[in-house]
């Protein structure tokens, strides 16, 4: 059995990006840059009003008030998608409206709110400073710049960004096939009548959703009975078509716990098979090339908690790593426990809790139902308290290391 941060260390240290692909703009989200994305031209483009009102030459209403306004001569409108051709001299003025051209001659643009017109004249009631909501060309990026980095996912923001940089399309990392094998004669899929020592299949659902979240759509899923030769078909199936598999159920040591030893026996490489973690201690992680492809497996406890954690702990991380992107660690803060904790194992717990703002401090609160088959305890949970190995008790008021539950 290893500890959380060894077995993290061997999961990432196997896995890598699976490739390129060049995709459209429109097809981008939740995909990972696979290439520096640098500017063909300055952004903004050129000088451009950040706001709705007139432009003026500075020098020609350095005295005006709300009380002693300045009357300008309106000599033209410049709208967003004209172009500049308006020649302001002293004395006069140019309406110019937000995200318009801004003529050379402009040296400020007053806004309208501060400004009364009447007919062809314009009555300036403040002064302004030169390039006052002028939005200056190249004031964000230069032309060539680096504007976003490989490695970074990609978000509606990104997408609107890349849309500014006129990118129609570009490549990005492609994302891991992944299968799922649950595995369980006890289980019933939820709409069907439950017979006597029957539960309803829950792992199947939260993993798919898990995947979904982080932008993972070619799933494939298989159920098996707890029985070796449909274990070992549903393996060899997965390997053959996925990049990732996962099983669930059957990595412990109970009488039909086949799944390590079906592994073993199909030449998967095990690294481990227990982390030192509650919940979700039987664990396994294993490789194997077919075809000369890297194939990743991963075994989750089947008890759905366990499964749910061990999914974000060791997996997500893999996952978005094999997907190419650079920033995998979740957030991560102090926070000041609201009771005590206890425990009796000498492994890392991971607490289910809620963490929340109070008059300026962070504090953190165990849910109810701790169980690893409890999952009304991590769904109410928005972070995970580490309560740490070497400890048996901590103290309400104490402080504790928590990280935030990201399933996106």
């Amino acid at each position: 059995m290893i500890n959380y941060n060894e077995a993290l260390k061997l999961v990432l240290k196997n896995v890598t990006p699976i490739g390129r692909q060049k995709i459209k703009l429109e097809n981008s989200a939740g995909y990972v840059l696979a290439e520096d994305i640098k500017t063909k031209f300055n952004i903004p483009l050129f000088d451009n009003s950040s706001v709705d009102g007139f432009g003026v030459k500075v020098s020609d209403i350095e005295d005006s008030s709300s009380g002693l306004p300045v009357k300008l001569n309106l000599i033209g409108t410049v709208r967003a998608g004209d172009s500049a051709k308006v020649l302001v001299t002293s004395g006069t003025t140019v309406k110019i409206l937000t995200g318009a051209i801004i003529p050379d001659s402009v040296e400020a643009v007053v806004m309208k709110e501060f400004c009364t017109e009447e007919l062809n004249k314009v009555y300036i009631k403040k002064p302004a400073k030169k390039w006052e909501n002028i939005r200056r060309q190249g004031e964000e990026f230069c032309k060539s710049s680096k504007v976003i980095s490989e490695g970074k996912r990609i978000t509606p923001p990104v997408i609107g960004l890349l849309a500014t940089l006129g990118c129609k399309s570009f490549y990005v990392y492609k994302k891991p096939k992944v299968s799922i094998i649950v595995t369980g004669s006890e289980l019933v899929k939820p709409g069907k009548k439950l017979l006597p020592g029957k539960i309803y299949e829950s792992n199947s659902y939260s993993l798919i959703a898990c995947l979904k979240e982080i932008g993972i759509e070619n799933v494939s899923i298989f159920f098996a009975k707890d029985e070796k030769k449909i274990i070992t078909k549903r393996v060899k199936k997965a390997i053959s078509t996925s990049d990732v598999v996962i099983t669930v159920g059957g990595v412990s040591v109970g009488d039909y716990d086949f799944v390590k030893e079906i592994l073993d026996k199909l030449g998967i490489k095990t690294y481990f098979t227990k982390v030192a973690i509650k919940p979700a201690k039987p664990n396994y992680f294993g490789t194997c090339i077919k075809k000369k492809k890297k194939k990743i497996v991963f075994g989750l406890p089947g008890n759905p908690v366990s499964s749910l954690i061990s999914y974000h702990q060791l997996i997500k991380p893999a996952l978005l790593k094999m997907m190419g992107q650079i920033n995998i660690s979740p957030f991560q803060a102090k926070a000041q426990l609201g009771s005590d904790l206890k425990k009796q194992t000498s492994r890392l717990e991971f607490v289910r809790g809620i963490a929340e703002q109070k008059n300026g401090d962070l504090l953190v609160e165990p849910t109810k139902g701790q169980g690893s088959h409890m999952l009304g305890g991590i769904a109410s949970a928005n972070c995970l308290i580490h309560f740490p190995k070497e400890k048996d008790l901590i103290h309400k008021g104490e402080n504790v290391d928590i990280e935030l539950i990201s399933w996106n």
